[in-house]
C-alpha cells in the first residue's frame, strides 16, 4: 500500500533524528498524536508543507525530500479513492424519496385548470383516475397541484442532467490526439485548451488535466501539480519587489510565500526552482516523451530592490533537476546533477517528479513550459504555467539587496555585518 511506504519512511526519518514525538510537535507547532499518526500510517496529511517541514528537520536528503513526496501523492491519490466508497451507501434512498401517490401517470399530463370544476369535484377525479384505489382518485386540488409540483420538480433534474453529460461530452483533452492543454498552479483535475484561456487546478494546488480517460478506460493527458516558488534551501530565494524595504512585511516561510507574493508583486530574482507533480489519469502507462521552454517576452532586467529570504541558514543542497538558462538565445531545459534525459513514464498510480531550475541574470523574461506526452495512439502538448500566467523570472544583478537576518525586526543592507550587534 502506497500509504505504508509513505508512513514507513516517515518513520526512518523520524528514528533517525533520535527526536521524539513531543520535540519535533514543538518545533513544528504541531502535536505529539498527530505526528504519531502520521508515522504509524493512520493517517495522511492533506497538505504536504508540514511533511516537508519534517523531513527537513530530520536532515532528509534531497532524494529522500524527492521520494517522500512522491510517496505522500500516491498515498493522498489512494486516501481518495477511499473516500466514494463511504459516501456511497446514502445514495439509494434518493429515488424513494417520492411518495406512492405520485405514481399515477394521468394527473402529471393534465394540462387543463389546476383546480376542478367546483360543481362536479367528485366526476372530475373519477375521470383522471378511474381504475386507482379510492384514497388517490379522491385526491384532493391541493394534492394534485403536489403531483404537479413534483411533475415539475423531477422535469428539472431530468434537464439538468442532460446538460451536466452534454457538458462532460464536450470538454476538450479526451477526445484524441493533438490536443493543446494548460497545466497551472491551482487545485480540481481539469483541463484547458493551449493559447490565453485561464488554466484550472485541483485538490493538490496545480493539478490539471484531462479526466475523461476515467469514464472510458482509455489513456488521457496526464495531470501536473505546478510549484512555482519552491526554495531549494530556507534562505536561498530572492525576489524583486518595487517598493522599499520600510513598506516591506518580513519575509514568509516557504508554504506562505505564494500569498507574499501575489500581494507584493514580487518577482523571482536570478532564480526560480519550479516543482512539477506530473501522474497519469487512468490506468495505461502515459509517456513523457519531451519538456520545452517556451519564452513570451524578455526585456532588460527590473530595477527594482532585492530581498533575500534569510541571511545564515547554512549552504544550498544541490537537488536533482533540469536547468534553464533564460539568457540563452532558445532557452531547453538541461538535465543536472544526475537527472536523466526524457522520455519518463507515469500513471496514476505511479507519478513523476521534476525540479525545473530557471536562472536568468541579464533578462526580464516570462516564459511557460510544454510538456510532450503520449499514450498509445493518443498524443498531446500540456502547457505548463502559473494559474494561466506565464512565469516570471528577472536578473538581479547590481540591485540594491536586503536581508531580514533572524532576531531582527527590519530588513536592513544585505552587506551589514549583523555579527556585531
Amino acid at each position: 500500500m502506497a500509504g505504508d511506504e509513505f508512513a514507513a519512511l516517515l518513520g526512518q526519518l523520524k528514528d533517525r533524528s533520535g527526536l521524539s514525538y513531543g520535540t519535533l510537535g514543538k518545533r513544528l507547532h504541531m502535536s505529539a498524536s498527530t505526528l504519531h499518526r502520521y508515522v504509524n500510517g493512520d493517517a495522511v496529511p492533506v497538505d504536504y508543507a508540514p511533511v516537508e517541514r519534517l523531513a527537513r528537520l530530520c536532515r532528509a536528503t534531497p532524494d529522500e525530500l524527492v521520494e517522500l513526496h512522491r510517496l505522500w501523492v500516491r498515498a493522498d491519490v489512494s486516501r481518495g479513492r477511499k473516500a466514494p466508497a463511504a459516501g456511497a451507501e446514502p445514495s439509494p434512498e434518493v429515488p424513494s424519496e417520492p411518495s406512492p401517490e405520485a405514481s399515477p401517470p394521468k394527473p402529471l399530463k393534465r394540462t387543463g385548470p389546476t383546480e376542478p370544476e367546483p360543481t362536479e369535484p367528485a366526476q372530475a377525479d373519477a375521470a383522471v383516475a378511474p381504475g386507482a384505489p379510492p384514497a388517490v382518485a379522491a385526491a384532493s386540488p391541493r394534492k394534485r397541484r403536489l403531483f404537479r409540483r413534483t411533475a415539475v420538480v423531477v422535469g428539472t433534474a431530468v434537464v439538468a442532467a442532460a446538460v451536466a453529460v452534454a457538458l462532460v461530452v464536450n470538454l476538450p483533452g479526451g477526445d484524441g490526439a493533438g490536443k493543446d492543454q494548460r497545466a497551472g498552479d491551482a487545485p480540481t483535475p481539469s483541463s484547458s485548451t493551449s493559447g490565453d484561456g485561464p488554466s484550472t487546478s485541483a485538490g493538490a494546488p496545480g493539478r490539471t488535466g484531462s479526466s475523461a480517460g476515467e469514464a472510458t478506460g482509455q489513456a488521457s493527458a496526464p495531470t501536473v501539480a505546478t510549484a512555482p516558488h519552491t526554495w531549494e534551501g530556507p534562505c536561498s530565494q530572492h525576489y524583486l519587489i518595487d517598493r522599499e524595504p520600510e513598506q516591506v512585511p518580513p519575509p514568509p516561510t516557504e508554504q506562505d510565500a505564494p500569498g507574499w507574493i501575489a500581494a507584493l508583486d514580487a518577482v523571482p530574482g536570478g532564480d526560480q526552482l519550479l516543482r512539477l507533480t506530473v501522474q497519469g489519469t487512468g490506468k495505461q502507462t502515459v509517456v513523457l516523451e519531451a519538456l520545452h521552454v517556451r519564452v513570451v517576452s524578455k526585456k532588460a532586467p527590473l530595477a527594482w530592490n532585492d530581498y533575500v529570504m534569510g541571511v545564515g541558514c547554512g549552504g544550498n543542497v544541490s537537488t536533482k533537476s533540469f536547468a534553464v538558462d533564460l539568457d540563452a538565445g532558445r532557452p531547453t531545459a538541461v538535465p543536472t546533477g544526475g537527472q536523466r534525459k526524457f522520455s519518463y513514464k507515469t500513471s496514476e498510480s505511479d507519478p513523476v517528479i521534476f525540479n525545473v531550475a530557471a536562472r536568468a541574470q541579464a533578462h526580464d523574461v516570462t516564459w511557460y513550459l510544454e510538456l510532450v506526452w503520449s499514450s498509445g495512439e493518443e498524443r498531446g502538448t500540456l502547457r505548463i504555467d502559473d494559474n494561466g500566467h506565464p512565469f516570471r523570472t528577472s536578473g538581479n544583478l547590481a540591485r540594491p539587496a536586503y536581508a531580514y537576518p533572524l532576531g531582527w525586526t527590519e530588513w536592513i543592507d544585505n552587506d551589514v555585518d549583523t555579527e556585531g550587534r
